[in-house]
Parts: C-alpha cells; sequence; structure tokens
C-alpha cells in the first residue's frame, strides 16, 4: 500500500536516496530538527525509511534494525524500495 506522502515527507524521500546523516537532512529540507525526526520516525514506522550505522569492521553502513527515537542524530537514513516507489509516484 502506497501512502499519501505530505511535503515535507517528499522532500525528506527526495534528499536520502544514498545514506544520509540527519545534519545532512536537516539542511537540505529546511524544517526544524523536531519536525524532521517525527516524519522520519513516521516513514521509519511505513518502512518507507530505514536507519543505518556505520561497521568500522565492514567499513560501511548497515542497516540497523533498532534505533533509539530520543537520538535521531545517532543515526544515518536511507530510503527503502517502497520509500522511492512512494516518492517516484507523487512526481
Amino acid at each position: 500500500m502506497i501512502y499519501e506522502l505530505t511535503e515535507i515527507d517528499y522532500d525528506i524521500l527526495n534528499s536520502i536516496y544514498f545514506v544520509e546523516p540527519f545534519d545532512k537532512i536537516l539542511e537540505e529540507v529546511n524544517y526544524s530538527p523536531n519536525v524532521v525526526a517525527d516524519c522520519l520516525k513516521s516513514l521509519i514506522s511505513k518502512k518507507y525509511v530505514v536507519a543505518m550505522l556505520w561497521d568500522d569492521a565492514k567499513q560501511d553502513y548497515v542497516r540497523s534494525f533498532m534505533y533509539d527515537s530520543d537520538n535521531m542524530h545517532a543515526y544515518s537514513y536511507l530510503a527503502t524500495k517502497d520509500g522511492l516507489l512512494a516518492h517516484n509516484s507523487q512526481m
């Protein structure tokens, strides 16, 4: 099921076609940190976005299956296939 995206949802998905840290998303979407955090949490719950952590051993980002919703700055984010499909369907 594809959910109707809000303008900020669309803007956030537009900025995370590749793994991006929270601060970079803030720079690109120009909304307050609390609003961006709330929207990311909503997008994660819809499975449109995944939280990512840097793995020193792999020298790459890996999906974090759990994340601290009170510390959104600790993660980077990536749009999922479903998120990209929802984003592209509203272009």
